[in-house]
């Protein structure tokens, strides 16, 4: 991730965040942080990152993309998990916790589901399937897209000013790499054993 937003700057940081926001299994909080790290001069990447500009360019790629899953749920459902779920390691399982999300806490899920980890990624698609008006969803988005930028950004700037931290990362980031393998590996058996459960709306009720 650090490599892929140095190599393409702020283009890479809009397609990490439009990818995210549309249900891939992309951590845009780390792509978030490192940005905000890339601008101070503990990080030599040039251009040099600049806070606005991050904050800006994240939140569209973030509207973009949850407006791309929002129209996929509207008008696909969940055929788009039956067809190509396997490939974006997403399952109905996933879909239904999500669903629970926007079914317990209505409208207002749309902007604090933007700000939870995982719940964020995949809100967009029940908002699609329950057809929340188009203005509604795009303005809560947006806003939640927004805090959720400034937030993570603010984090990994003020962490690349800290030159204890700035040492620390550099000298640990090997061990730290393989921490990250090692959590992503058990995020992708996770995401596979919940792919063989039966959906909510397929299970026998009680």
């Amino acid at each position: 991730m650090q490599h892929f937003i140095s190599a393409y700057g702020y283009f890479g940081l809009f397609l990490v965040t439009v990818l995210s926001s549309a249900c891939l299994p992309i951590p845009s909080e780390v792509a978030f942080g490192l940005a905000g790290a890339f601008c101070t001069t503990a990080f030599t990447v040039h251009p040099q990152f600049n806070v606005v500009t991050v904050i800006v360019v994240g939140s569209v790629g973030e509207v973009l993309g949850s407006i791309i899953a929002y129209e996929l749920g509207r008008y696909a459902g969940r055929a788009i998990v039956d067809r190509y779920g396997k490939y974006l390691l997403l399952s109905h399982h996933d879909l239904d916790a999500s669903e629970v999300w926007f079914e317990k806490y209505g409208t207002p899920s749309v902007l604090f589901g933007r700000l939870v980890p995982v719940v964020r990624a995949l809100i967009s698609l029940p908002a699609g399937l329950a057809e929340m008006k188009r203005l509604r969803f795009f303005v809560l988005t947006t806003v939640g897209s927004v805090v959720w930028a400034i937030l993570l950004t603010e984090l990994g700037y003020h962490a690349g000013k800290n030159q204890y931290f700035v040492k620390y990362f550099h000298s640990a980031q090997y061990p730290i790499a393989a921490l990250i393998v090692l959590v992503l590996a058990a995020g992708v058996w996770h995401r596979w054993r919940s792919m063989k459960k039966p959906p909510r709306h397929a299970r026998p009720r009680r």
